[in-house]
């Protein structure tokens, strides 16, 4: 079962959206290594699964209609927590403030499918998934029927979020964000209660209108002698009518551009002595517009709008395994954290650094993979020697000279070597020019990268062609290499 999800997550992030892909792909050497499986079950059979298993996979059995062939029951809560233990195990103190952007988008569908329904605004047949995101880390999805309310599902899925954050960060602040539809006195009343700050825009009417009324005519002047927009910032205490239960802090944007007035409002549960109010909307809650770029990537990238399977069920298990693949995407990004790809799309990502040209020779005991040497972006395997903030399960260890030939830096085991901790040892860092190269590992080889068979989690370690008495590469001031 671990091999069949690391495959599909996987194979996701690597482009192939279609389980028929994988017809071809359980016969990848590569993909096998990164699914963790390295030989098969049966003699003549592939390593990997195929789409019929794949397919079941998807669409399995529930508890309300068990099928005959369909035995696997997928725990949809386990993997939406596990998108939640991800983000959380990030290295380093706990953040003080955690921010969580909710916002549904449209996914269109066809024929018969559960959950389609027409809306209006987006003039089609479809159903609407519910994101809570958190910078580029997506927290949670849930699928919904296509005439589902702002507010359903939405409160459920920020207590499941909230609680399991609380649980291992006690004392991290949260503050919700999210547009005009969810500035509604259920939810409101719900972040009060657990002690969660809200930022929502609030939709324009004539009593707001009026509370800034003065300040919209200051910048109209302004605007007409300086020929430029012009804005002010107000603060005041605003109820409705009937909907809302108490009186709330809002914060009025009068502004008025060339030719038209352009007020905008947000309500909040900050306080005025923790931030003003030009910072709260241009600083906070202005930037809630890159949670946009997420659920794009999730869309395009990432492969979240193919819900084709007739159950909501199979297509709530699509969603999460493409948010898994966004989860692999960003512990990459974060390995690239020194480069100009930290901050890559998953779809750049996957042109110029995965889906290249590679070398690969498997054997009885190793799989052995050669990088090209004249890819455009070689330098940018270089930071994968460091350990990277998040980690990587799977990290290559690869680099290559300014001559643009692959040469070796050997990488040694540390089962097999114990160098000294010290920061001047050339095991802590690497050399950076030709003649440090030579001066503490020799002449530069030809690089073999390979796997043994059983090693658990896929790692990748280098190896030169000569070899001390262990069958390996001495290093200098390696204890049992005796080479110093």
């Amino acid at each position: 079962m671990r091999t069949l999800v690391g495959q599909r997550i996987t194979g996701i992030a690597l482009g192939h959206e279609d389980v028929v892909d994988h017809d071809q792909l359980r016969h990848d050497p590569v993909l096998a290594l990164l699914a963790d499986k390295s030989r098969p079950r049966r003699k003549g059979c592939a390593v990997l699964a195929g789409k019929a298993t794949l397919n079941r996979l998807e669409n399995g059995r529930s508890a309300a209609a068990p099928r005959r062939y369909h035995k696997i029951t997928a725990d949809t809560e386990a993997l939406a927590n596990l998108l939640v233990d991800r983000f959380m195990d990030r290295p380093g103190k706990p953040p003080s403030r955690v921010v969580l952007d909710i916002d549904p988008t449209d996914v269109e569908m066809h024929g018969a499918q559960e959950g389609r329904r027409w809306h209006g605004y987006y003039g089609h047949h479809c159903c609407l998934p519910l994101y809570v995101v958190c910078g580029r880390h997506t927290l949670g999805v849930a699928l919904r029927t296509g005439n589902a309310g702002p507010l359903e599902g939405a409160v459920a899925e920020l207590e499941r979020i909230v609680s399991r954050i609380r649980a291992r960060w006690p004392d991290t602040e949260f503050v919700v964000r999210a547009d005009a539809g969810y500035a509604k006195d259920p939810l409101m009343s719900w972040c009060e209660a657990r002690g969660v700050h809200y930022v929502f825009g609030l939709p324009k009417n004539k009593r707001l209108v009026e509370a800034i009324g003065w300040d919209l005519a200051d910048a109209e002047a302004e605007c007409e002698a300086k020929g430029r927009p012009a804005r002010r910032y107000v603060d005041f205490k605003y109820a409705t009518r009937k909907s809302w239960s108490k009186k709330r802090r809002v914060v009025g944007k009068a502004e008025w551009l060339p030719g038209k007035a352009n007020p905008r409002f947000v309500v909040t549960s900050l306080p005025r002595s923790t931030v003003r109010a030009r910072a709260l909307y241009e600083r906070i809650y202005c930037g809630r517009g890159r949670m946009e770029n997420v659920i794009k990537e999730q869309q395009l990238d990432l492969f979240g709008e193919r819900l084709s399977a007739s159950a909501m069920a199979a297509n709530q298990l699509r969603l999460l395994l493409s948010a898994l693949a966004g989860t692999l995407t960003e512990q990459l990004r974060q390995a690239l954290h020194n480069t100009r790809l930290a901050r890559a799309t998953a779809a750049t990502l996957r042109a110029q650094l995965l889906k290249i040209g590679a070398r690969v020779l498997v054997s009885v005991r190793r799989v052995k993979v050669g990088g090209p040497m004249a890819t455009a972006e070689h330098f940018h395997f270089e930071p994968l020697w460091a350990t990277p903030p998040g980690g990587l399960d799977t990290q290559v260890k690869s680099w290559y000279d300014s001559s643009c030939s692959l040469h070796s830096t050997p990488w040694i085991s540390p089962s097999h070597h114990e160098p000294s901790q010290s920061a001047e040892h050339p095991y802590h860092r690497l050399p950076r020019t030709d003649r440090e190269r030579q001066g503490v590992w020799g002449t530069p080889l030809p690089t073999r990268l390979f796997v043994d068979s059983g090693t658990v989690g896929g790692s990748l370690e280098r190896y030169p062609r000569s070899a001390c008495g262990q069958g390996r590469q001495a290093l200098p001031g390696c204890a049992r290499c005796r080479s110093d």
